[in-house]
């Protein structure tokens, strides 16, 4: 059940994410909640992404508009360090709240509550008709970056915000791609470290564990064939239909943290 649930969300949504710059960490992380520590969830989400973004830097990384990456990537690098640390803070606060509800007992921290508000702005994001054509201009693109990035590294949601603003970088479609997924590369890499050094460390029995491991291998290959499924695919495919299928889920998993179920 648990490879079950896990590589059907890798698979499906990574097919999804290729074209659309968004999707892959947003869900996956929530599903990776379901059987590990939420910050380890989050760590265990970046490595997925990261590798399925490498994979993508293959197929079109070099369509990417190198001026733009650089204005965008930089920032966020930076930001998406400090959501990190951020993210490892919260961690070691005490529960706010702890209840039991048909013999099993629930947590409401910190952590889980601000991710839970990320996952629903991000859900209301997807899902309001006057938010779908939401873009940036241009001498925005930094603070962009420094914004995606910042929620990437604290939460693993960047994709939409990122997309957001690399929408109006005058940008073909071949080169939003690639710009986007060089972007989300160098993001990943710049979290990893830090969850590497910190919270990786403390749950590194989890990550030993056969299952564990096993568990993001299996994540990561099936994404990988997500992803070349998703290129065959891409004009087939409807881009409000699935961020309307996204929203919803983003939404009722942001209610979820934030009671504490997950």
């Amino acid at each position: 059940m648990v490879y079950l649930i896990i590589c059907t969300v890798a698979l499906i949504v990574s097919a999804l994410t290729l074209f659309s710059g968004f999707g892959l960490g947003t869900l996956l992380m929530p599903a990776f909640a379901i059987f590990f520590p939420l910050e380890v969830a989050v760590g265990a989400t970046a490595i997925v992404h990261l590798a399925n973004n490498m994979f993508k830097l293959v197929l079109v990384g070099r369509k990417a508009d190198i001026k733009i990456v650089l204005r965008f990537a930089i920032p966020a690098s930076i930001t998406a360090v400090i959501g990190a640390l951020l993210l490892n803070y919260f961690t070691g606060v005490k529960p706010i709240i702890e209840y039991a509800l048909a013999g099993r007992v629930f947590t409401i921290t910190i952590v889980k509550l601000v991710i839970a508000v990320l996952i629903a702005a991000f859900a209301i994001f997807e899902l309001s008709p006057r938010l779908e054509k939401l873009s940036f201009d241009m001498k925005y693109i930094p603070l962009g970056g420094a914004i995606s990035g910042f929620f990437g590294g604290l939460s693993g949601q960047q994709g939409a915000l990122r997309s957001a603003f690399l929408i109006r970088a005058g940008l073909d479609k071949e080169k939003f791609i690639g710009t986007s997924i060089v972007s989300a590369v160098v993001v990943d890499v710049s979290r990893l470290i830090v969850y590497g050094v910190t919270f990786f460390s403390k749950h590194f029995a989890v990550f030993q564990n056969q299952i564990g491991m096993g568990l993001i291998v299996a994540a990561i290959l099936v994404a990988f064939l997500g992803s070349f499924i998703g290129s065959r695919l891409v004009k087939k495919i409807t881009m409000r239909t699935i961020q309307r299928i996204v929203g919803v889920l983003l939404l009722l998993l942001s209610i979820a943290l934030g009671i504490g179920v997950v």
